[in-house]
């Protein structure tokens, strides 16, 4: 019997990272032993123990083959003869397929601390790649969100996901198989990507890949607007810079819905807002979001236009505004609803200078009059900038 700590400890321990979980694979065993050592079973499709004492998961080393739709729609072999080698071969990205051995069931020290890799994980840790290990990756939907998960958790280190990799994700995606997975398993991936430092990157890809269709469709109709998609991505990235909480973040995303945020001719828009209103709820129906994020998310797109302008408010505004938001009962919702506010202006703000930074380089000497001499040249380097930033507007 060999004990092997595997997957996301292994990665995080070379990454210097901290390590929140540890899973371990249990080579030549059967459940019998299993038991008699004193773990208790709690898989239900294949075999997998708690520990005793630690209350980690241990599991024998199994195999899968794709036999139906889904993530689910596996069937599992698991028995004393089933290697290491075949058990990570089955794992979505090399770099969450690497092992370490331990002592043994009841010491998790490594023996010699040696990075068992026999898929590149070392590689690609090195070369800050996400990519999956074998062709088998685009048998299971749920690897699609998984990997555009692990690129948003570690964006900041510089990470990207392997051309190839994506290519199997647009397969996914243009198959289908993204509608066999269960909302709460969407939510659960997506909720857990949206509380990272970089969530932006997370539903920018997702959308980029065609694989917000399925479950959150009106933000990916939203998002074929620019300005909105990047002044939501935006938001999203100081949402994650200042560690918002998880329903700033999700009021801040939802905001893409409400184009009268956008757009300040239309600010007051009733209609806006009540489609706005209906989509939230929408997609809070069709992936499951906790009922707490979706009433945050409505309460801001139904105030964000007095949040925004709360200087030039009366009185009688500023009373009704408590009672609308329940302040008087919560006064920690007004505050986490006014920072909201000023994150989508911040991103509003970000995004109008960047283009305005971007028409600035964008025009040079060679895009004016060559015959232009002293202060000419300046004059003309300005309106042919203010010119080319209004075409960008």
């Amino acid at each position: 019997m060999q004990i092997y700590l595997v997957g996301g400890a292994v990665r995080d321990r070379l990454l210097k990272r901290p390590i929140k979980d540890k899973d371990f694979v249990v080579v030549g065993a059967t459940v019998a032993e299993m038991i008699d050592a004193g773990f208790q079973q709690v898989g239900a499709d294949f075999p997998v123990f708690l520990h005793p004492t630690s209350h980690e998961e241990y599991a024998l080393a199994r195999t899968e083959r794709k036999q139906g739709s889904g993530y689910k729609g596996f069937s599992v072999h698991a028995s004393p003869d089933v290697s290491l080698e075949d058990d990570l071969r089955r794992r979505d990205l090399t770099i969450n397929a690497m092992a370490i051995e331990v002592t043994s069931l009841t010491d998790d020290t490594p023996i010699n601390g040696q990075v068992i890799d026999y898929y590149g994980g070392l590689q690609d840790l090195k070369s800050k790649t996400l990519r999956h290990v074998s062709n088998a990756f685009n048998e299971d939907p749920l690897r699609v969100l998984r990997t555009v998960r692990f690129y948003s958790r570690y964006y900041d280190l510089g990470f990207t996901i392997a051309d190839d990799t994506l290519t199997l994700m647009r397969q996914l995606v243009d198959t289908g198989e993204l509608a066999h997975l269960s909302a709460e398993r969407i939510w659960q991936e997506s909720s857990r990507a949206t509380m990272q430092l970089s969530p932006q990157v997370y539903w920018q890809k997702l959308f980029e890949i065609g694989a917000l269709i399925e479950y959150f469709a009106p933000l990916h109709h939203a998002w074929d607007n620019i300005q909105i998609r990047e002044t939501a991505q935006t938001a999203l990235y100081f949402a994650g810079q200042m560690r918002l909480n998880l329903s700033q973040r999700w009021a801040l995303l939802m905001t893409s819905l409400s184009s009268s945020l956008f757009n300040s001719e239309n600010s007051e828009s009733t209609s806006n807002v009540s489609t706005a209103i209906k989509n939230i709820n929408a997609i809070g129906n069709k992936a499951k979001v906790p009922k707490a994020h979706t009433q945050f998310a409505i309460l801001f797109a139904q105030q964000a236009d007095k949040l925004s302008t709360i200087n030039s408010l009366n009185a009688a505004e500023k009373i009704d505004l408590i009672q609308a938001c329940g302040a008087h009962k919560e006064p920690d919702k007004l505050s986490q609803l006014l920072v909201c506010s000023h994150v989508l202006q911040l991103a509003t703000q970000h995004r109008q200078m960047m283009l305005a930074l971007n028409s600035f380089h964008a025009i040079g000497m060679t895009d004016i009059a060559p015959d232009l001499k002293g202060p000419a040249i300046g004059t003309a380097l300005r309106q042919s900038r203010i010119e080319h930033l209004q075409a960008q507007e």
